[in-house]
């Protein structure tokens, strides 16, 4: 049985080192997404048409304790207000906490009409929005701070924004 095992350990190890994980293309062997002109999207762009930050993320990265302090505030909001219902309380006062977290970070950089004034930019989707910033602007010195502060508007950004370099890097 141990010899199944470690044949097992070392046939997937062999594989993952053949197959590797998935790659990431570099930026210039890529195509970014067109983004739309003008605030018409539903997410703003975190880079003018001029290629600077827009307000909204210089606003952002000044306010970053202040939108992780509600974070923290609305997901114990959250979670006292749904944690006498058992198993899906917790999921949902998560889930509540989330929001209400991300609509204090919202207030705290001057609400929805200052993000759409200091944006030229925007976008439908969040890997589109994703790939046009990797492609044009990862060697900016302060990318990580600015997608740190575009996580703190859009926090699903988090979870798209690997997968959507990987199927870019696929697809090219």
């Amino acid at each position: 049985m141990k010899s199944i095992t470690v044949t097992a350990v070392a046939m997937s190890a062999l594989l993952l080192t053949a197959w590797g994980a998935p790659k990431i293309a570099a930026p210039s062997e890529l195509t970014a997404p067109t983004p739309i002109e003008g605030d018409a999207g539903q997410y703003a762009s975190p880079f003018t048409s001029d290629g600077v930050t827009a307000g909204w993320v210089t606003k952002s990265m000044e306010v970053k304790a202040a939108g992780q302090i509600g974070a923290m505030a609305g997901a114990y909001a959250g979670q006292k207000a749904l944690e006498s219902v058992p198993f899906v309380g917790g999921f949902l006062g998560q889930r509540a906490g989330a929001a209400i977290g991300q609509s204090i970070a919202l207030s705290a950089i001057g609400g929805e009409e200052f993000i759409r004034e200091t944006s030229d930019l925007s976008f439908d989707s969040l890997p589109d929005m994703a790939v046009y910033m990797y492609v044009n602007y990862s060697s900016n010195p302060e990318y990580q701070k600015i997608l740190e502060a575009t996580y703190a508007l859009y926090p699903e950004l988090q979870t798209v924004y690997a997968p959507a370099l990987q199927a870019a890097s696929a697809g090219r």
